[in-house]
């Protein structure tokens, strides 16, 4: 048992450019924005980047940050298609990997149990086949003599997530009404990041089910308050709409320079001064 706290600058500091990085939550929800405003703070570049994207791919795409990125979609949810994702992608700033969501899903899977691959019916009979060349097929071995696509392990440096609540150890709790493959995430990666609402002494009360994500996958715990801002991190806040609506409109460095070029504390605290200029 150890006291596995830190600093969202502690962890960024233990990853390194060209590194594959994995970003969990799920569009515009529940993702660890705190930690990736950590890491927009450093130098590092050159990211291979595996998420199911919402603003973290398009925060780490206009910051010119991600060298791939392997994604079943990049959405703001409310807004469809995220803007800065679409920018990026359109002046070929990065190499892009689509597939299908429960392809990647099951991508994760064969991570976490350390498979080379996991045969699936999705893909087949699909452009995902067509525009992803690399993909293999495979055969079942059995009487049914089924042709499945081989779909590779998404094996990952690093990952990092957001959970509502979170012990030192590493425990970690999801309140809300889907946990987001989150503990595949963590399970995929060679190194996992856990970012939450607040952390709690222990979890000797919590309903079993709730507790997603277990202290042996997880190297580096951050109390981060409204961490996931501006995606939803349900029951503790829903999305901010309007902030991320602002976003989604305002050039990349107008937003960088008043949201993005101070610490996490200088963050919320602009967030706020722009709400009150609303009213």
């Amino acid at each position: 048992m150890s006291d596995k706290t830190m600093t969202p600058e502690e962890v960024v500091s233990r990853l390194q450019s060209g590194m594959t990085l994995g970003i969990g939550g799920w569009g515009s929800r529940r993702k660890p924005m705190a930690l990736v405003r950590a890491l927009l703070r450093s130098d590092i570049t050159d990211l291979t980047v595996v998420s199911y994207g919402g603003p973290d791919v398009g925060l780490l795409a206009a910051a010119g940050r991600i060298r791939k990125l392997v994604a079943a979609f990049a959405t703001l949810d409310s807004i469809p298609l995220e803007p800065h994702f679409r920018a990026a992608r359109q002046r070929g700033a990065f190499a892009l990997t689509e597939i299908d969501e429960a392809m990647f899903m099951w991508g994760l899977h064969a991570a976490a149990n350390r498979l080379p691959f996991l045969p699936v019916r999705a893909g087949l009979g699909s452009d995902v086949m067509r525009v992803n060349p690399g993909l293999r097929t495979v055969t079942s071995p059995y009487e049914d003599g089924e042709t499945l696509v081989a779909v590779p392990a998404l094996r990952m440096d690093a990952a990092l997530v957001h959970l509502n609540r979170a012990d030192r150890l590493g425990n970690g709790q999801y309140l809300g009404p889907d946990p987001y493959f989150d503990d595949l995430f963590c399970e995929a990666a060679d190194h996992a990041y856990l970012s939450c609402e607040r952390l709690v002494d222990d979890f000797s009360t919590a309903v079993p089910q709730t507790l997603l994500v277990n202290r042996h996958s997880v190297t580096g715990v951050v109390e981060a308050p409204n961490g996931a801002h501006f995606t939803s991190c349900v029951p503790d806040y829903g999305r901010d709409e309007a902030f991320q609506k602002l976003y989604a409109t305002t050039p990349w460095p107008e937003f960088a320079e008043r949201f993005l070029s101070g610490d996490e504390k200088t963050y919320q605290s602009a967030v706020q001064t722009w709400h009150k200029e609303q009213t």
